[in-house]
């Protein structure tokens, strides 16, 4: 029974988040804080000299900027609002509980770190950059759009990724403690996967109705998105001798980022498109981590 659970705990705590979203969602509050004790139980894994820029990284990154914005010229004639979330889902820089999932799924979270920090970066000069060639504009001024995007990404990645070097170089006991409790992360992504289903749900729930094209367009091309950009990476990363870091390097993306970014500076309605890709991604990443607990046990 115990395993059964263990199998099926991320879709329960997905339904359980959808189901419960009216409570649930109250505890949004709680999501950075969790990422945080879940980064810093990765770090603790790994070591400053395992963050190196790769080749790999140049593929992700070039994937990353010139898909985004190849989507938006292709879907544009079609319909603007569909072009704008298509951008955004190809856009949005990588979630920073990426490398929580990588090393519970055996990835380099080296590797992910590393290009955590160089996508970020990018995604932060290059994204008003094109929104501002979509004809789309803002009260903030590009300086300010780079430092509130690095203002809410780099700390959240920084502070874990700091205290576990410091915990290894100075309270070594600690370091050891936290490394002997590989299964927590586990629990925590559960709680945090619940949380985090339940908010996105009450978010689409609370959108103003809109016309049905738009919202079905933007939920399947998100899906769509999705699919092909963890296929894409794992492709990549197979190439370099690393499926697992890849595909969630390119697939698993920092969507309430790419929520504040679409209601900042597109149609407030492209906002559907990275609330749909939350469910999609998590969807996916259960299923890895599933397949990958089973091959393991």
């Amino acid at each position: 029974m115990l395993k059964i659970l263990k199998d099926w705990a991320l879709p329960i705590a997905m339904l359980t988040g959808a189901l419960t979203w009216q409570w649930i969602s109250l505890l949004a509050f709680m999501t950075p804080w969790l990422i945080f004790v879940m980064l810093l139980l990765t770090f603790c894994k790994i070591s400053l000299k395992d963050i190196r820029f790769q080749k790999a990284h140049i593929w992700l990154l070039i994937i990353q900027l010139a898909g985004s914005i190849a989507a938006w010229i292709l879907l544009k004639p079609f319909n603007a609002i569909i072009a704008q979330g298509a951008m955004l889902c190809l856009l949005t820089p990588t979630a920073t509980a990426a490398p929580v999932i990588t090393g519970m799924l055996g990835g380099n979270v080296g590797f992910l770190t590393a290009y955590l920090f160089f996508c970020n970066i990018a995604v932060a000069v290059a994204a008003p950059v094109y929104f501002t060639l979509t004809g789309v504009h803002s009260d903030m001024t590009f300086l300010q759009s780079v430092f509130y995007i690095c203002r809410k990404v780099l700390p959240l990645l920084m502070a874990p990724l700091l205290l576990a070097f410091l915990l290894r170089r100075f309270i070594p006991a600690v370091h050891k403690a936290i490394v002997k409790v590989p299964k927590l992360t586990f629990y925590l992504w559960i709680i945090a996967l619940t949380i985090v289903t339940g908010n996105t749900t009450a978010f689409m729930l609370r959108q103003d109705k809109a016309g049905f094209t738009e919202e079905v367009g933007l939920l399947t091309v998100s899906l769509v998105l999705c699919c092909l950009q963890f296929f894409v990476g794992r492709r990549i990363g197979r190439h370099y001798g690393d499926a697992v870091s890849s595909g969630q390097g390119l697939g698993q993306k920092n969507t309430i980022l790419a929520i504040w970014m679409s209601q900042t500076y597109l149609h407030p309605l492209t906002a559907i498109a990275p609330a749909g890709y939350i469910l999609w991604q998590n969807i996916i990443n259960s299923w890895q981590l599933w397949k990958h607990r089973r091959n393991v046990d």
